[in-house]
């Protein structure tokens, strides 16, 4: 067997959040086109993601869950939703991300709340359950949690989205380092400024999209297809002793 063939995810079975669109539509249609089967879970309608993993020949399953309310027995409840309805699972990826953006002095405690709920506690709770779910298989599993380049820095006006990602960040460590010995992969894709709903706003205001783009030395948005490559490597056999990275895919911003 070559090494390439370890990249192929053939008759796993992948739940991805915040799977209707942006980075988590393109990680789940990346996941797909490696051969894996794709448990898309979303607040959102999931039609498009669906259509786009079936076109890839592989099964697509759906969830509706708000990660506001993410709590351990959410968590649980989702990750039986996935067996269910799938057989199995192998992968969970916890994308689902929200963002408040205004000055801290008058961030209000429902908007902290919110994104630490979506951003943090979910992945915490999710992972929780998929790795009981993996300890009782008895044949390991793979956690690729979506940090930011925002784990390392503090950002402008986006005090709980920082929070929540550098959270992200140690959570991986952490989690691996527990987890590691057991067959279970903890790790995390940091990405830039992509061209998602997210960055709508950042996108529209000229000064600021030039103030970013000059900061970013491939000179472009990243695209959700971006982090594909990410994805699949992070999921795969290759990335077997992998375990605690946080991998940038920046287009070079961190080097800056």
């Amino acid at each position: 067997m070559s090494v390439l063939d370890n990249f192929r995810l053939d008759n796993r079975v992948a739940l991805v959040t915040g799977a209707a669109r942006g980075l988590g539509q393109g990680i789940a249609v990346g996941l797909a086109e490696a051969g894996a089967d794709v448990v898309a879970l979303d607040v959102l309608p999931l039609d498009e993601t669906r259509e786009q993993v079936l076109a890839q020949g592989r099964r697509c399953y759906t969830l509706n869950f708000d990660l506001r309310e993410a709590n351990a027995e959410l968590a649980r409840k989702m990750v039986g939703a996935c067996v269910a309805e799938a057989g199995w699972l192998d992968i969970l990826v916890n994308n689902a991300g929200i963002i408040r953006r205004s000055p801290a002095l008058e961030v209000g405690s429902e908007d902290w709340e919110d994104v630490v709920s979506v951003n943090l506690s979910s992945a915490f709770y999710l992972s929780q359950a998929a790795a009981r779910h993996f300890v009782e298989e008895g044949k390991g599993g793979k956690i690729i949690n979506l940090a930011s380049v925002l784990s390392f820095q503090g950002g402008i006006l986006v005090a709980s989205y920082a929070a929540t990602k550098a959270g992200i960040a140690n959570l991986t460590r952490a989690l691996s380092n527990e987890w590691a010995n057991q067959g279970i992969n903890v790790n995390a894709i940091a990405p830039s400024y992509f061209s998602t709903e997210m960055t709508v706003a950042l996108r529209g205001d000229e000064e600021r999209a030039e103030e970013l783009l000059g900061r970013i030395p491939a000179g472009r948005w990243g695209e959700p297809e971006d982090l594909k490559g990410a994805a699949v490597f992070l999921a795969s056999d290759v990335a077997d002793y992998v375990h605690g990275a946080i991998l940038p895919v920046d287009g070079g911003w961190l080097g800056r």
